[in-house]
């Protein structure tokens, strides 16, 4: 564990001057009422069940806190992610709001069931995504009857380009980073007359990513139910357009109230929009190649809606190198009981352990032997060559490897 002194220097730490400990008041973003609703329809899903809330012991003692609970997206609907929950959601929600204005009035099982096929064949969806997100909306537009178009980055993974293709989707490569492929997207379903399914939000465009936010906080609310009653006294999570963020935020903001996680969203230092926007105090919007291993977080602009709540709800913004997340996915991988996490799932938990190991910013995080500490793993390995390339064995290799311990 000591090895994560070494990165003390790169982690920063803003403390939000704008955070407020009142009452939730954005039920017109994100709500308890706006989950019940996702949770019912996701669960009629084939195969969903809970992803595995980990408890993982040994790190807990090494860093001298109660307890660490890691909430494993790796198996999520076969999608090793997360971001499963919100795309399809919203194309479900999308698809059920376009029959219903030719009459029809349609449920997710009759999507599932293609009964409406003749009229779902025709509406078209699209998105731009640094890999899981359209993996999600493709996916989902398969398993409803939709046409679908993703757009990608210059530097998304060819291997996330098959998997997107695996739903029989069309993917399109933009030249720049991933604000420039959102905005293309944008432009051409103008055009064409198609409909965009993004995780952030816009001037103009607000509704749909609500839907796909409320979507992910099912898994908020599967962590906080495995918990059995423990509360955790922190919770550290990755950033991006902080569309997770929010959506995690705003349960247990609402859910829990005044026993509130302390709440720290973590970047990459080289993608920081969340970070400079809370230093600003307004969105900021951070320019370049954003050029970071932790591709799912390699965004330069922040969500709007999701800024909404966690300009008020997010308590610190912490930034970490890359180098750290590579420790900490081949530190998971060789627990006792091995942790598959790619290189998005881990910005939180190397923000935990490069501040656990520093009395200044322990202190400042309030963290101590009475510590219970939350953290989100969004994604398995997503691009399976890049992972075995960073840890040195493929997840099959370790899993195996463990069996016979």
């Amino acid at each position: 564990m000591e090895e994560f002194k070494k990165y003390n220097k790169n982690v920063k730490i803003l403390k939000n001057k704008n955070s407020i400990k009142a009452e939730y008041k954005h039920q017109n973003i994100l709500s308890l009422k706006g989950f019940e609703k996702a949770k019912k329809m996701i669960k009629t899903w084939k195969d969903y069940k809970p992803t595995k809330l980990e408890n993982i012991k040994d790190i807990a003692k090494r860093t001298n806190v109660k307890a660490i609970y890691y909430k494993n997206e790796g198996t999520r609907f076969g999608l090793n992610s997360f971001k499963a929950l919100g795309g399809a959601y919203a194309v479900a929600n999308l698809l059920i709001n376009e029959l219903a204005k030719i009459g029809i009035n349609a449920n997710c099982e009759d999507l599932i069931a293609k009964k409406y096929i003749d009229a779902t064949k025709n509406i078209h969806v699209t998105c731009a995504t640094d890999g899981n997100h359209g993996k999600s909306v493709a996916w989902g537009a398969s398993l409803f009857g939709c046409k679908c178009t993703i757009y990608i980055h210059a530097d998304v993974s060819i291997n996330r380009k098959n998997e997107i293709e695996k739903y029989n989707a069309q993917v399109l490569r933009v030249d720049g980073n991933y604000d420039e492929s959102v905005k293309q997207a944008s432009v051409d379903a103008l055009k064409n007359d198609w409909f965009v399914v993004s995780d952030t939000s816009y001037d103009g465009y607000l509704e749909v990513p609500k839907d796909v936010m409320q979507g992910y906080s099912v898994m908020v609310d599967e962590a906080i139910t495995q918990l059995e009653g423990i509360i955790p006294t922190h919770i550290f999570i990755q950033g991006g357009v902080g569309g997770l963020a929010a959506a995690v935020c705003s349960y247990v903001w609402e859910k829990l109230e005044d026993k509130k996680p302390i709440f720290i969203v973590v970047e990459p230092e080289v993608a920081n929009c969340l970070f400079k926007s809370a230093e600003a105090g307004k969105p900021v919007v951070v320019d370049g190649k954003l050029d970071t291993i932790m591709a799912g977080l390699a965004c330069g602009e922040v969500s709007l809606l999701a800024w909404d709540i966690l300009k008020e709800g997010s308590d610190f913004f912490m930034t970490v190198n890359d180098d750290s997340a590579k420790d900490v996915m081949r530190l998971l991988a060789s627990q006792s009981s091995p942790v598959i996490a790619g290189e998005s799932a881990v910005a939180g938990v190397s923000a935990f352990l490069t501040a656990s190991l520093d009395e200044e910013k322990r202190d400042l995080l309030k963290i101590d032997g009475n510590s219970i500490i939350l953290f989100f793993g969004s994604e398995g390995d997503t691009d399976k060559e890049v992972y075995e390339s960073i840890v040195g064995k493929s997840s099959e290799e370790i899993l195996n490897e463990n069996q016979f311990k």
